[in-house]
C-alpha cells in the first residue's frame, strides 16, 4: 500500500513538472528538468514546503517574544524577528551558505551557486536553490533565539550588527563542521545532529547566554539585595499562539532535515510530536513541584524544550527514548529559568533554558538513547543503553563542547566590543520609555490600549522623540 501511494504521489509530481517543462521554451534547461525524474522532483517539492514551514517559525518566535515582554516594546520585538529573516536570507545567500557547505575540514569557502538545476554538494537529489532555501530558514532561526534573551534593553543597531555576524560568519562555520563535510562529521564515530539540536539551538542558546550576561538585567528586574522581581509579559495568549506556530513549523524543521521525501518522514514527525508532548508533561510536573502551580509560561517553554531535546536525534530515537528525553527536557527548561534567576541573568522569554540547556541535553543524550533500529535495516548508530559503546557518547560531548566554545568566544568578543563602544544597550531613559517609541517612533498599540506615559512624563518622551528625529 505504501509503495502504491508513494508511486502515485511521485507520478503526480512528475506530471506537474513535465507540464511546466512543456510550457517552457525549448532549451537545454528544460531537458534537464525532464531528466531529473519524479523522485528528485518529489524530494525538491517536499523540501520547499518544509522550508516554508521553517521560515514561518519566525512568526512563532516573534509572537512568543512579544507576548512575554511588555507592550511598550512589542513593535521592537516584531521588527527584530523580521530583521532576522531579512539579514539571514541576504547574508546567508552572499556568504554564509558557501562557508557552510564548502566541504572544508574546519573553515573554508567554496562558491555554491551555479545553474538553477545544479545539485547541492551534500544533497545531490536537491537543487542548490532548494537546499539553500531550506537552510536559510535555519540560519534565521539560530539568529532569532538571541532576540528574546536580550529583549527590552538592547539597541536595534547593535542587534542588527549581531544578526549580520551570526548569519554570515558564526553560524555557517558550525554548519560546516556538522553538515558540510567538516571535522565533526568525519570523526571515527561521527557526531549526530539530524536537524540542529546543537547546530541551530545550542549555537543560538550559547549566544543568548553570553549576550544576556554581558548586557545585564533590565532595570527593576532585581532589587539591591538580588531578590528577583518578575516583570510579566503583556499578552500570554499571543505567546501561546506563537508556541503552537513553532510546534507546527517544527515538523518541517525536523522531517525536512532528512532532505528527501521518503517514508522516514512519518517516524521523524512522530518523534517530534512525542518530544513536544512529553516536554509539556515534564514542565507541568516540575512547575507544580517548584512554583506550586502549573505556570502557563513554564509549561509553554517545556513544550519548546521537548522539541529542542529531540531535534538532534529525531531520526535516531525510539518512542521510549523520545519520551524520556522529552520529559527530562521539560524539567530542564523549567528549572533552567529558576537557575538563571539565582545567578541574576535576565532572560525575559526563557530562551537560554529552552535552546541551550535542552539542546545540550538532547544532543548528548543521543550517546545513551540512539536506537540502531530507528534506521532501516537496523544498522544505525547505537547508544550505551541500546548496546553501543561509549564512542557515540564521546563524540556527542566533543561536538557540543566545541560548538559552545567557538560560538561563545566569537559572540562574546562581538558583544564586549559593542559594550566598550557604548553601542550595545539603550539608555535608562529609553528603556523606561519603551523601545517602540524611543527607537522606532512607532508604538505597537494605540493609547486606548496602552498608556505609554505610565513610566515617564509626556515632556520627557517628547524630548526623546525630538532627539531621535534630529539624529
Amino acid at each position: 500500500m505504501y509503495k502504491t501511494r508513494r508511486r502515485a504521489f511521485l507520478i503526480a509530481v512528475g506530471a506537474v513538472g513535465a507540464c511546466v517543462a512543456v510550457a517552457t521554451p525549448a532549451s537545454a534547461q528544460a531537458d534537464v528538468i525532464v531528466e531529473v525524474g519524479t523522485s528528485a522532483a518529489a524530494d525538491n517539492a517536499f523540501i520547499l514546503i518544509c522550508g516554508a514551514l521553517v521560515i514561518f517559525m519566525q512568526a512563532g518566535f516573534a509572537m512568543v517574544e512579544a507576548g512575554l515582554t511588555r507592550a511598550k516594546n512589542a513593535a521592537h520585538m516584531m521588527l527584530k524577528n523580521l530583521l532576522d529573516f531579512v539579514v539571514g536570507a541576504t547574508g546567508f545567500a552572499v556568504l554564509g551558505y558557501h562557508i557552510a557547505f564548502s566541504g572544508s575540514g574546519y573553515l573554508g569557502f567554496d562558491w555554491q551557486w551555479g545553474g538553477p538545476l545544479d545539485p547541492a554538494s551534500v544533497a545531490p537529489n536537491l537543487t542548490v536553490p532548494v537546499h539553500f532555501f531550506f537552510n536559510m530558514g535555519f540560519a534565521a532561526a539560530a539568529a532569532t533565539i538571541v532576540s528574546g534573551a536580550l529583549a527590552e534593553r538592547v539597541k536595534f543597531s547593535a542587534y542588527f550588527i549581531y544578526a549580520v555576524c551570526i548569519s554570515t560568519l558564526v553560524y555557517p562555520v558550525v554548519v560546516s563542521w556538522v553538515w558540510g563535510g567538516g571535522w565533526l562529521s568525519s570523526l571515527d564515530t561521527p557526531f549526530i545532529d539530524l536537524a540542529g539540536g546543537s547546530v541551530v539551538h545550542v549555537t543560538g542558546g550559547i549566544a543568548a547566554l553570553v549576550g544576556a550576561a554581558i548586557l545585564g538585567p533590565r532595570i527593576g528586574r532585581y532589587d539591591s539585595d538580588g531578590t528577583s522581581l518578575p516583570i510579566p509579559g503583556h499578552n500570554l495568549p499571543l505567546a501561546i499562539l506563537g508556541i503552537f506556530i513553532l510546534l507546527i513549523g517544527w515538523f518541517g524543521f525536523n522531517a525536512g532535515s532528512l532532505l528527501a521525501a521518503d517514508l522516514r518522514i512519518g517516524a521523524v514527525a512522530a518523534i517530534t510530536a512525542i518530544g513536544a508532548a512529553t516536554g509539556g508533561i515534564g514542565a507541568t510536573i516540575s512547575s507544580w513541584l517548584t512554583v506550586k502551580t502549573p505556570d502557563v509560561t513554564l509549561i509553554g517553554n517545556g513544550v519548546l524544550g521537548g522539541l529542542v531535546g529531540v531535534t538532534a536525534g529525531a531520526g535516531n530515537l525510539s518512542i521510549f527514548g523520545a519520551v524520556f528525553i522529552g520529559l527530562a527536557a521539560g524539567v530542564i527548561a523549567t528549572n533552567g529559568v529558576l537557575l538563571l534567576d539565582r545567578v541574576r541573568i535576565d532572560d525575559p522569554v526563557g530562551a537560554v533554558p529552552v535552546h541551550l540547556f535542552c539542546g545540550v541535553w538532547g544532543t548528548v543524550a543521543l550517546g545513551l538513547f540512539a536506537d540502531p533500529d530507528a534506521l532501516p535495516g537496523g544498522d544505525g548508530p547505537a547508544g550505551l543503553l541500546y548496546g553501543g559503546s561509549a564512542a557515540q557518547l564521546g563524540s556527542q560531548i566533543v561536538g557540543i563542547t566545541a560548538i559552545m566554545a567557538y560560538v561563545g568566544t566569537a559572540v562574546g568578543i562581538m558583544f564586549m566590543v559593542m559594550k566598550s563602544l557604548d553601542i550595545l544597550r539603550v539608555t535608562p531613559e529609553v528603556e523606561a520609555a519603551g523601545l517602540d517609541l524611543a527607537e522606532h517612533a512607532t508604538p505597537a498599540y494605540n493609547e486606548d490600549v496602552v498608556d505609554y506615559q505610565s513610566e515617564q512624563t509626556k515632556a520627557e518622551l517628547e524630548d526623546l522623540l525630538a532627539d531621535l528625529t534630529s539624529t
